[in-house]
């Protein structure tokens, strides 16, 4: 199958319109605002180097801040960071296109998340000189539960299946290794799965790619209706807002995506989108000991959740 981005970008608006439709139906109260824009390319011009559609959900029953973004965006140059990463595409023009959401609960005994679905391509004097998949879906756990974590990582390893037995050892591994907080010394969550520069086969590499993507509702409604209704006091709320600010450090600090929409021009809103609407910092602060805010320290480490071996 040749590399089709036109395919890829009508599969993630599909995506995102699914993903939009059972989150509100979730939360029951709010709804998902859009906003589309464009993109003024690099030359300065005026016409438009793609664009995209920022859809935001405000103060719901269940989410705090739900946000999901659909972008398709051009350039003539790779940023720094990309460029740094992969010398042999200098001076390459590239497109990508791409979903990413976070999920912010209100309830601090639902866990936050992240998902994300990209395709990258890049060309030299009209030809394709690479193309590529990425993405994966994480959980980021305030007060965390057995079960929910092992939904998660089974829904992940069900979907990895058809690819082989050891996707998804590897690409839990990757999540692991990738949302890792070196300055905490700590996972940001309890993982995953993490893929980038998937570029085997293009027919083979799009559907898993697409079982990412459509796999991530199977992983986290039944989470969301299991603990959205959970009762919780001020002590919950003040500790989901303080661990959120780990959520806020790794956004700003370590991840590419970040980096990458940043350094290409990309749209400020809606790059920063995922961070939280709330968020608290405190000097020092420690949990006290065997209290469930102290348990937390204890799945922030790589797990072999599955029983599979690492």
């Amino acid at each position: 199958m040749d590399p089709n981005f036109d395919a890829v970008r009508d599969y993630l608006t599909g995506l995102q319109d699914r993903i939009c439709a059972a989150i509100e139906a979730a939360d029951g109260q709010a709804r998902f605002d859009e906003d589309a824009w464009t993109r003024t390319p690099e030359d300065g011009s005026g016409s438009h180097a793609g664009g995209g559609r920022t859809r935001v959900l405000r103060e719901g029953a269940v989410f705090e801040q739900a946000g999901i973004g659909f972008s398709d965006v051009s350039g003539q140059r790779l940023p720094p960071s990309a460029s740094a990463a992969r010398p042999e595409l200098a001076g390459a023009s590239w497109r990508a296109t791409g979903v990413s959401l976070v999920f912010h609960p209100r309830n601090p005994y639902l866990p936050t998340t992240h998902a994300n679905v990209r395709h990258f391509r890049a060309e030299r004097d009209g030809e394709t000189v690479a193309w590529w998949f990425g993405g994966g879906f994480d959980l980021t756990p305030f007060y965390p539960f057995d079960e929910d974590v092992e939904h998660w990582h089974r829904t992940a390893a069900d979907l990895c299946a058809p690819y082989g037995p050891e996707r998804y050892r590897a690409h839990k591994r990757w999540c692991d290794d990738y949302f890792f907080l070196k300055h905490r010394n700590e996972t940001r969550g309890v993982g995953g799965l993490f893929f980038d520069d998937l570029h085997g086969d293009f027919g083979r590499d799009f559907g898993y790619l697409r079982a990412v993507g459509d796999g991530f509702l199977d992983a986290y409604l039944p989470i969301v209706g299991r603990r959205k209704d959970t009762p919780y006091g001020e002590r919950e709320r003040e500790f989901q807002l303080y661990r959120r600010g780990r959520y806020v450090e790794f956004n700003l600090v370590y991840d590419r995506g970040t980096l990458f929409g940043l350094q290409s021009g990309g749209r400020t809103e809606s790059i920063l989108m995922s961070l939280p609407p709330r968020v608290r910092w405190e000097y020092g602060y420690q949990p006290e000991s065997d209290s469930p805010e102290a348990r937390l320290r204890d799945y922030l480490v790589p797990r072999d959740w599955l029983g599979l071996g690492e």
